[in-house]
């Protein structure tokens, strides 16, 4: 019996083809076409004269339900899932001689060390057009397979180009950094034969209590979509597809967990626009990203990965998106086992398709979900012409990047020289200095090294390199550690001890954040000797934080802010010496460190940060490097006052009588050796009318001793609207270096991108009203008084969120009508 839930439209296209002679191609276009199917004649599918349109028709009327259902899956490549590096005999009997949706992560040097490709980066696009020429070859279509990979911090391959993770880039505020990042990125990847990039991630993590906040741009929905916009268009630009993921309202799981819970995003319907869609949109809309990868998790009931609001009606209607969507690993598979919206797997395999997922993605044999898909088609679950769509969607991608005009990498050898180039690490080095960040200093940095004779370094982070690594980021690159970079930037002249402390963790963590003991004799004697050491020293380098796959990262969500096992015992033991101590925080996420920021007087932020953390922190601490990042995120003093990310709505960090109040560090908070004088602001259009920017200047001094670098932030207030908007929301933003005495006139631009909220009734609107600015160098750290404008001719509808049908919209209440209301505010 045909299921309706899972019927999807017929297309209206007609099949319409005209082939070209070999000859006559050769004439127009100077090179023979392939011939994918083994005819002996070009075929229109075959032919780069006939409109892709008529090629894909041309190619889905040949295919069968077998090649259809393959260009739907994804093969995980070697050693994850496919076990053979090279095409094989046996591949004929595997379900991929149908051909193969796409192939990720082959050969790229993840996984064991022993079967990862020796040689040069040449190997590998070497390797990948062997496997590519098996599918043009070997199959009967010879429908090209497309080649994915990672690249949220760098291309995920042997001996790319190691950046920060991007929370750490993030944290630079450089939309030209972004840009460098994603263009290398995409050289890397696309010399090696990958032509689709999972990057960026474009998740709003609001609880630093989710252990993959480290893989995000920061909380704020206008920092991550301006640098998102930027890399997509970086990545796009230079040879390979943005994928953004994790779409969408994945970062934020009810009480920050991770794990197998993986659902129940607490979030309102506007919230979710306003807050969590703005990066994909943008991304979609002006960043015209050609893939996204679907999340594993519901948004009010509604699995992502099985809706067709979100993957149909708001990512093809409403944004437009032309690409095709593959799911998380093990989305398909909750759509039955966790969200349970289905009464088996194969219901759940026919949902997916039927919302307009494309490819499904995880790490297990493609055949669990090919052989259920083509069940679900002959029993009538899922209509063929859904099946039609999905496949005409993926096919009009692949024509469209040119992978059936030109499937293999012409110069596997020039990947040698652009794989991990000395210009590609001159931009890396440079991300790692910009993305650390100074939360406190009292006047005890930059160190000067030839006032030192003797310092300790010391933590459970100081010579480990795992800071340079990750799961998501280049692989098998030499990373040099914290300690070996302090000795190399100190010098023979001064003498460099060392004691570890403390573990990471102890052994009884996790449960030791909610149950501390006293460390054991063993432990004990650890920190005596760091304490010890301290004594003879000038100033004590102190390395604590956290650990990918331990403290932080994907499954690894934390019940507490604090140091995790005998860290903060080591903290104050070192400070109880009398010697100065510098707390390096080599983490992933804020840590709620009040004891530090109250008695140590100098704190640092270094991330996770890549390949060059450990030399670019060391300059840090010596001056030759001014700190100039700024936090993406904001530091609660305790998980108590979760959720408390920027922005936030009016009142709602009311102390009380009873609770804490404030923040560690507020959202775009960071430190400079230098200091910045903010100048009067001017506002060029006091009324602005509807599509009329506002252009909102001042000037910036750098009145300290040390050239520097500022990041200026524009915070906006909309003073009275129809519906209750976050207190402040960021704006605008410019990093700006200046040399000691250098003024420079810094200016930002409104558009409705800025002022536009969604009305009661669900409508993008810029409503008429006063809006006041602030300029600062936090949120928190106002420069710049309160200057306003009035948008009372500006007012105007600018579109629809695209809100699920059905849902009720409320007009507003007389009282709730607008006016010019002002008042003073007080930050």
């Amino acid at each position: 019996m045909k299921n309706e839930k899972y019927s999807g439209s017929r297309p209206a296209l007609t099949i319409l083809w005209a082939g070209l002679s070999v000859i006559m191609y050769t004439m127009a276009v100077g090179a023979a076409p392939i011939d994918f199917n083994k005819n002996g004649k070009v075929d229109p599918y075959e032919d780069p004269s006939v409109s892709i349109e008529k090629r894909v028709e041309d190619l889905l009327s040949r295919m069968t339900l077998e090649e259809k259902t393959c260009q739907a899956t994804t093969l995980y490549g070697y050693p994850r899932v496919l076990m053979d590096s090279e095409p094989t005999p046996k591949w004929k009997e595997r379900v991929w001689k149908d051909g193969i949706g796409n192939i990720d992560e082959h050969c790229n040097g993840y996984g064991s060390k022993d079967k990862v490709l020796k040689g040069p980066p040449s190997v590998i696009p070497k390797t990948l057009n062997k496997t590519q020429r098996w599918f043009v070859e070997e199959t009967r279509l010879g429908i090209p397979c497309e080649f994915t990979n990672e690249g949220i911090r760098g291309a995920c391959v042997s001996h790319g180009t190691s950046f920060p993770a991007q929370q750490g880039l993030g944290c630079t505020w450089n939309r030209a950094l972004i840009a460098d990042v994603g263009r290398v990125t995409a050289r890397e990847n696309k010399a090696l034969g990958f032509s689709n990039t999972y990057a960026p991630i474009l998740d709003l993590p609001r609880d630093p209590r989710w252990g993959r906040i480290v893989e995000c741009y920061g909380e704020d929905p206008y920092l991550v979509s301006e640098l998102g916009v930027i890399m997509v268009k970086a990545l796009q630009a230079n040879g390979t597809t943005s994928s953004p993921k994790h779409y969408c309202a994945y970062a934020v799981p009810e009480g920050g967990r991770d794990d197998r819970a993986r659902t129940a995003p607490s979030i309102g319907p506007r919230e979710l626009h306003t807050l969590y869609m703005r990066p994909f949109r943008r991304a979609f809309m002006e960043g015209k990203a050609h893939g996204t990868m679907s999340s594993y998790n519901d948004w009010d009931g509604d699995p992502v990965s099985a809706s067709k609001y979100f993957l149909t009606d708001l990512l093809r209607g409403e944004y437009g998106f032309d690409g095709y969507v593959v799911s998380d690993s093990e989305a398909v598979e909750y759509i039955y086992t966790k969200h349970r919206v289905v009464p088996d797997y194969k219901h759940g395999v026919a949902a997916a398709l039927a919302a307009g997922l494309n490819v499904r993605t995880t790490f297990r044999q493609p055949e669990t979900f090919t052989l259920p898909l083509r069940e679900a088609v002959k029993e009538g679950i899922l209509p063929m012409a859904t099946l039609d769509q999905r496949t005409r969607e993926v096919l009009r991608y692949k024509f469209s990047i040119g992978l059936f005009d030109n499937p293999y990498v012409t110069d596997p050898e020039a990947s040698d020289k652009i794989v991990g180039c000395a210009e590609h690490h001159a931009v890396a080095k440079l991300a790692s200095e910009q993305s650390i960040v100074l939360l406190k200093n009292d006047s005890l940095l930059p160190l000067n090294r030839e006032k030192l004779k003797k310092v300790l370094v010391c933590g459970p982070n100081a010579r480990d390199d795992h800071f340079g690594h990750s799961r998501y980021g280049p692989q098998n690159i030499e990373v040099t550690n914290m300690d070996e970079s302090i000795r190399a930037a100190l010098g023979k002249k001064v003498e460099v001890l060392y004691a570890k402390g403390c573990d990471l963790v102890d052994k009884r963590f996790p449960e030791s954040d909610i149950l501390p003991e006293p460390p054991t004799s063993k432990e004990q004697s650890l920190i005596d000797e760091a304490v010890a050491k301290a004594k003879e020293s000038d100033v004590v380098l102190l390395f604590l934080g956290g650990k990918n796959h331990i403290t932080v990262g994907e499954s690894a969500s934390r019940s507490s802010l604090a140091l995790p096992g005998h860290q903060e015992a080591l903290l104050k033991a070192l400070h109880a010496a009398g010697k100065p101590v510098v707390l390096i925080l080599v983490d992933g996420r804020p840590a709620s460190i009040n004891w530090a920021d109250k008695h140590i007087p100098a704190i640092i932020y270094a991330g996770f940060g890549g390949q060059y953390g450990g030399g670019a922190l060391a300059d840090v601490l010596l001056g030759k490097v001014n700190p100039s990042a700024k936090s993406s995120f904001t530091w609660p003093k305790c998980v108590g006052q979760i959720p408390y990310a920027f922005p936030y709505k009016p009142a709602s960090r009311s102390a009380g009588r009873a609770r804490v109040d404030g923040s560690l560090y507020p959202f775009g908070h960071g430190l400079s050796y230098t200091t910045f004088r903010y100048d009067a602001v001017k506002i060029s259009n006091q009324k602005p009318k509807l599509g009329e920017p506002v252009k909102i200047s001042f000037t910036l001094t750098n009145t300290g001793k040390c050239r520097g670098a500022e990041v200026p932030q524009l915070y906006l207030q909309d003073v009275v609207c129809s519906v209750n908007r976050s207190f402040i929301e960021l704006a605008g933003f410019e990093r700006v270096e200046l040399d000691p005495g250098e003024s420079r006139d810094v200016s930002f631009t409104l558009t409705d991108e800025q002022l536009r909220l969604l009305d009661m009734k669900m409508n993008w609107t810029v409503e008429p009203g006063l809006f006041r600015v602030y300029i600062g160098s936090s949120s928190e750290d106002i420069r710049i008084p309160a200057d306003a404008f009035k948008s009372s001719d500006w007012g105007g509808q600018i579109g629809n969120a695209g809100f699920p049908a059905g849902s009720k919209s409320i007009d507003p209440e007389p009282v709730r009508a607008l006016a010019a209301n002002e008042f003073e505010v007080q930050l």
